[in-house]
Protein backbone atom coordinates (compact mmCIF):
# COMPACT_ATOMS: atom_id res chain seq x y z
CA UNK A 1 0.00 0.00 0.00
CA UNK A 2 1.36 3.22 -1.10
CA UNK A 3 1.26 6.27 1.43
CA UNK A 4 -1.10 8.01 -0.67
CA UNK A 5 -3.39 5.05 -1.19
CA UNK A 6 -6.05 5.16 1.82
CA UNK A 7 -5.74 1.73 4.42
CA UNK A 8 -9.42 1.32 3.76
CA UNK A 9 -9.49 1.85 0.14
CA UNK A 10 -10.71 -1.42 -1.95
CA UNK A 11 -7.94 -2.78 -4.26
CA UNK A 12 -7.92 -2.00 -7.61
CA UNK A 13 -9.75 -4.30 -9.64
CA UNK A 14 -7.89 -4.91 -12.78
CA UNK A 15 -8.34 -6.97 -15.99
CA UNK A 16 -5.46 -7.88 -18.17
CA UNK A 17 -5.88 -7.92 -21.66
CA UNK A 18 -3.05 -9.53 -23.52
CA UNK A 19 -2.71 -12.36 -26.11
CA UNK A 20 1.14 -13.36 -25.10
CA UNK A 21 0.82 -15.56 -22.36
CA UNK A 22 4.16 -14.72 -21.00
CA UNK A 23 3.57 -11.08 -20.81
CA UNK A 24 -0.19 -11.47 -19.43
CA UNK A 25 1.09 -13.78 -16.77
CA UNK A 26 4.16 -11.71 -16.02
CA UNK A 27 1.52 -8.76 -15.13
CA UNK A 28 -0.71 -10.63 -13.31
CA UNK A 29 2.22 -12.11 -10.95
CA UNK A 30 3.87 -8.34 -10.61
CA UNK A 31 0.21 -6.64 -9.93
CA UNK A 32 -0.63 -9.52 -7.35
CA UNK A 33 2.48 -8.61 -5.13
CA UNK A 34 0.74 -5.26 -4.72
CA UNK A 35 -1.88 -5.06 -1.53
CA UNK A 36 -3.48 -2.49 -2.78
CA UNK A 37 -4.24 -4.56 -6.48
CA UNK A 38 -6.35 -7.20 -7.45
CA UNK A 39 -6.28 -9.31 -10.70
CA UNK A 40 -9.45 -10.49 -11.13
CA UNK A 41 -9.45 -11.65 -15.05
CA UNK A 42 -7.47 -12.11 -18.03
CA UNK A 43 -8.10 -12.11 -21.31
CA UNK A 44 -6.43 -13.49 -24.41
CA UNK A 45 -8.35 -11.63 -27.26
CA UNK A 46 -10.05 -8.48 -27.52
CA UNK A 47 -13.68 -10.42 -27.46
CA UNK A 48 -12.62 -11.91 -23.93
CA UNK A 49 -11.62 -8.38 -23.08
CA UNK A 50 -15.17 -7.24 -24.09
CA UNK A 51 -17.15 -10.17 -21.85
CA UNK A 52 -14.55 -9.86 -18.90
CA UNK A 53 -14.99 -6.32 -18.14
CA UNK A 54 -18.75 -6.76 -18.72
CA UNK A 55 -18.98 -9.64 -16.46
CA UNK A 56 -16.76 -8.07 -14.03
CA UNK A 57 -16.55 -4.47 -14.36
CA UNK A 58 -13.35 -3.68 -13.49
CA UNK A 59 -11.66 -0.66 -12.22
CA UNK A 60 -9.05 -0.85 -14.64
CA UNK A 61 -8.26 -2.93 -17.68
CA UNK A 62 -4.45 -3.37 -19.18
CA UNK A 63 -5.17 -3.88 -23.12
CA UNK A 64 -2.90 -4.56 -25.49
CA UNK A 65 -3.64 -3.03 -28.63
CA UNK A 66 -2.67 -6.21 -31.44
CA UNK A 67 -5.19 -9.21 -30.05
CA UNK A 68 -6.30 -11.86 -32.41
CA UNK A 69 -10.55 -11.68 -32.93
CA UNK A 70 -11.19 -8.08 -32.15
CA UNK A 71 -7.90 -6.07 -31.48
CA UNK A 72 -7.73 -3.73 -28.18
CA UNK A 73 -8.65 -0.50 -30.18
CA UNK A 74 -12.69 -1.72 -30.73
CA UNK A 75 -12.17 -3.19 -27.63
CA UNK A 76 -11.33 -0.10 -25.85
CA UNK A 77 -14.11 1.34 -27.60
CA UNK A 78 -16.72 -0.84 -26.63
CA UNK A 79 -15.99 -0.66 -23.29
CA UNK A 80 -15.89 3.04 -22.48
CA UNK A 81 -18.88 3.18 -24.10
CA UNK A 82 -20.66 0.86 -22.04
CA UNK A 83 -18.49 1.25 -18.66
CA UNK A 84 -17.29 4.93 -18.83
CA UNK A 85 -15.87 4.24 -15.32
CA UNK A 86 -13.63 1.30 -15.66
CA UNK A 87 -10.58 2.28 -16.80
CA UNK A 88 -8.10 1.82 -19.67
CA UNK A 89 -4.38 1.44 -19.39
CA UNK A 90 -3.23 1.12 -22.86
CA UNK A 91 0.08 -1.07 -22.85
CA UNK A 92 2.14 -1.00 -26.51
CA UNK A 93 5.25 -1.67 -29.00
CA UNK A 94 4.34 1.64 -30.82
CA UNK A 95 4.72 -0.15 -33.70
CA UNK A 96 1.77 1.81 -35.49
CA UNK A 97 1.24 5.06 -35.11
CA UNK A 98 -1.93 5.48 -36.01
CA UNK A 99 -3.35 2.42 -33.76
CA UNK A 100 -2.23 4.45 -30.86
CA UNK A 101 -3.85 7.62 -32.19
CA UNK A 102 -7.12 5.67 -32.70
CA UNK A 103 -6.58 4.34 -29.05
CA UNK A 104 -6.82 7.79 -27.55
CA UNK A 105 -10.06 8.44 -29.74
CA UNK A 106 -11.47 5.18 -28.53
CA UNK A 107 -11.39 6.49 -24.92
CA UNK A 108 -8.09 4.75 -23.31
CA UNK A 109 -6.85 6.74 -20.52
CA UNK A 110 -3.21 6.16 -19.77
CA UNK A 111 -0.03 5.13 -22.26
CA UNK A 112 2.49 3.09 -21.79
CA UNK A 113 5.37 1.24 -23.99
CA UNK A 114 5.83 -2.32 -22.97
CA UNK A 115 9.35 -1.88 -21.91
CA UNK A 116 8.02 0.38 -19.10
CA UNK A 117 9.35 -0.57 -16.06
CA UNK A 118 7.24 -1.96 -12.91
CA UNK A 119 7.07 0.87 -11.19
CA UNK A 120 5.78 3.17 -14.05
CA UNK A 121 3.04 0.55 -14.35
CA UNK A 122 1.96 0.20 -10.68
CA UNK A 123 2.24 4.24 -10.40
CA UNK A 124 -0.09 4.50 -13.56
CA UNK A 125 -2.42 2.20 -12.23
CA UNK A 126 -2.58 4.10 -9.13
CA UNK A 127 -2.69 7.57 -11.22
CA UNK A 128 -5.87 6.49 -13.12
CA UNK A 129 -7.37 5.94 -9.48
CA UNK A 130 -6.68 9.08 -8.82
CA UNK A 131 -8.49 10.74 -12.05
CA UNK A 132 -5.71 11.01 -13.53
CA UNK A 133 -4.61 10.34 -17.13
CA UNK A 134 -0.79 9.58 -17.95
CA UNK A 135 1.05 9.53 -21.28
CA UNK A 136 4.48 8.58 -22.10
CA UNK A 137 6.22 11.33 -23.85
CA UNK A 138 7.15 9.11 -26.63
CA UNK A 139 3.43 8.07 -27.17
CA UNK A 140 1.98 11.54 -26.37
CA UNK A 141 4.57 12.79 -29.49
CA UNK A 142 2.77 10.28 -32.15
CA UNK A 143 0.16 10.95 -31.04
CA UNK A 144 -0.08 14.94 -31.15
CA UNK A 145 2.07 14.50 -34.81
CA UNK A 146 -1.54 12.82 -35.85
CA UNK A 147 -4.04 16.29 -33.75
CA UNK A 148 -1.50 17.98 -36.46
CA UNK A 149 -2.02 16.47 -39.22
CA UNK A 150 -5.95 15.76 -38.65
CA UNK A 151 -6.06 19.28 -37.84
CA UNK A 152 -3.73 21.34 -39.66
CA UNK A 153 -3.33 25.33 -39.15
CA UNK A 154 -5.62 27.82 -41.13
CA UNK A 155 -2.19 29.10 -42.78
CA UNK A 156 -0.83 25.86 -43.19
CA UNK A 157 1.85 25.14 -45.82
CA UNK A 158 0.81 24.02 -49.17
CA UNK A 159 1.19 20.11 -49.26
CA UNK A 160 4.25 19.05 -51.13
CA UNK A 161 4.82 17.14 -54.33
CA UNK A 162 4.76 13.63 -54.20
CA UNK A 163 2.59 14.25 -50.08
CA UNK A 164 -1.10 12.39 -49.77
CA UNK A 165 -3.36 15.07 -49.57
CA UNK A 166 -5.73 15.11 -46.35
CA UNK A 167 -9.39 14.56 -47.40
CA UNK A 168 -11.82 17.16 -47.54
CA UNK A 169 -13.49 16.45 -44.83
CA UNK A 170 -10.85 15.96 -42.43
CA UNK A 171 -9.34 19.70 -43.43
CA UNK A 172 -12.78 20.83 -42.76
CA UNK A 173 -12.76 19.01 -39.21
CA UNK A 174 -9.48 20.50 -38.27
CA UNK A 175 -10.53 24.28 -38.89
CA UNK A 176 -13.29 23.66 -37.30
CA UNK A 177 -11.52 22.31 -34.01
CA UNK A 178 -9.14 25.87 -34.71
CA UNK A 179 -12.12 27.71 -34.59
CA UNK A 180 -13.90 26.35 -31.77
CA UNK A 181 -10.58 26.24 -29.39
CA UNK A 182 -10.46 30.41 -30.55
CA UNK A 183 -14.27 30.42 -28.54
CA UNK A 184 -13.17 29.13 -24.92
CA UNK A 185 -13.57 31.42 -22.62
CA UNK A 186 -10.99 32.61 -20.49
CA UNK A 187 -11.78 30.71 -17.20
CA UNK A 188 -11.88 27.31 -19.78
CA UNK A 189 -8.54 27.96 -20.82
CA UNK A 190 -7.43 27.87 -17.55
CA UNK A 191 -9.32 24.59 -16.42
CA UNK A 192 -8.21 22.92 -19.94
CA UNK A 193 -4.48 23.93 -19.14
CA UNK A 194 -4.91 22.74 -15.39
CA UNK A 195 -6.28 19.46 -17.11
CA UNK A 196 -3.09 19.02 -18.89
CA UNK A 197 -1.32 19.37 -16.15
CA UNK A 198 -3.00 16.21 -14.74
CA UNK A 199 -5.20 17.77 -11.97
CA UNK A 200 -8.57 15.69 -11.78
CA UNK A 201 -11.86 17.88 -11.18
CA UNK A 202 -11.60 18.54 -7.30
CA UNK A 203 -8.07 19.33 -7.87
CA UNK A 204 -9.29 22.04 -10.26
CA UNK A 205 -11.73 22.74 -8.18
CA UNK A 206 -9.74 23.90 -5.08
CA UNK A 207 -7.22 25.77 -6.99
CA UNK A 208 -9.98 28.19 -8.66
CA UNK A 209 -12.21 27.83 -5.53
CA UNK A 210 -15.44 26.48 -7.48
CA UNK A 211 -17.50 23.34 -6.69
CA UNK A 212 -16.57 20.35 -7.71
CA UNK A 213 -19.67 19.90 -9.87
CA UNK A 214 -19.31 23.72 -11.94
CA UNK A 215 -16.08 22.56 -12.91
CA UNK A 216 -17.82 19.29 -13.82
CA UNK A 217 -19.68 21.22 -15.89
CA UNK A 218 -17.16 23.25 -17.78
CA UNK A 219 -15.34 20.59 -18.76
CA UNK A 220 -17.83 18.73 -20.52
CA UNK A 221 -18.57 22.07 -22.71
CA UNK A 222 -14.36 22.49 -23.04
CA UNK A 223 -15.01 18.91 -24.75
CA UNK A 224 -18.21 19.76 -26.70
CA UNK A 225 -16.33 22.87 -28.06
CA UNK A 226 -12.74 21.21 -29.06
CA UNK A 227 -15.37 17.60 -30.11
CA UNK A 228 -12.84 15.46 -27.71
CA UNK A 229 -13.72 12.54 -26.19
CA UNK A 230 -11.75 11.95 -23.46
CA UNK A 231 -9.61 14.29 -21.09
CA UNK A 232 -6.43 12.81 -22.46
CA UNK A 233 -7.49 13.85 -25.89
CA UNK A 234 -8.00 17.71 -24.12
CA UNK A 235 -4.56 17.34 -22.52
CA UNK A 236 -3.03 16.62 -25.79
CA UNK A 237 -4.96 19.12 -27.76
CA UNK A 238 -3.92 22.30 -24.51
CA UNK A 239 -0.10 20.39 -24.92
CA UNK A 240 -0.64 21.52 -29.04
CA UNK A 241 -1.63 24.49 -28.63
CA UNK A 242 0.59 25.61 -26.32
CA UNK A 243 3.62 24.44 -29.02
Amino acid sequence: MTPSEPADHPAIRIVIAEDQALVRRGAAALISMESDMEVVGQARNGVEAVELAQLLRPDVILMDLHMPLKGGVAATREITRALPSTQILVLTTLNDDETVFEAVRAGAHAYLLKDADEDELLETIRALRRGESRLTPQIARKVMDQFRRLAPLPHAEPVREGAVPLSADKVASGQKAALDTESLTDKEEKILQLIAEGMTNRQIAGTLFLAEGTVKNYVSRIMDKLHANTRTELALRSKRQRE
